[in-house]
């Protein structure tokens, strides 16, 4: 059971598609809003933890290290599922957020941030 558990993990992970830098943009979202909370940075191991810890790890682009959301916030993501795209080069991961997901407090990351848009109608067929 474990070997095959092994097998399917090293599958997810090498389908994967990393970018030059050998990171993958992982959109975060509450699991039962659909609300999208932040977008973080996951190299293979933090896929790796990711899927085996059922927290979030992150890879830090700016201090080059592991983190995990909420070890020293207290504001913790707790997996509920994940998923690729269509091509395998982004990564959707529903969770459970506990607290603040971005690091300024706010409840997600997109708080107050609304761009000014044309908007148009969809066509009538």
């Amino acid at each position: 059971m474990a070997d095959e558990l092994n097998a399917k993990l090293t599958d997810q992970l090498d389908a994967a598609v990393f970018n030059d830098a050998g990171l993958l943009p992982a959109v975060i979202q509450q699991w039962d809003t659909h609300e999208v909370l932040m977008l973080g940075w996951m190299n293979r191991e933090a896929l790796r933890r990711t899927l085996t810890e059922g927290r979030v790890t992150f890879w830090s682009r700016s201090r080059q290290e592991f983190w995990r959301k909420g070890d020293t916030s207290g504001h913790a993501q707790y997996v509920h599922s994940a998923a690729f795209d269509c091509d395998n080069d982004t990564l959707l991961v529903q969770v459970d957020q506990v607290g603040a997901a971005c690091h300024t407090g706010t409840h997600t990351c997109f708080d107050g941030r609304d761009l000014g848009v044309t908007i148009m109608e969809r066509p009538t067929e």
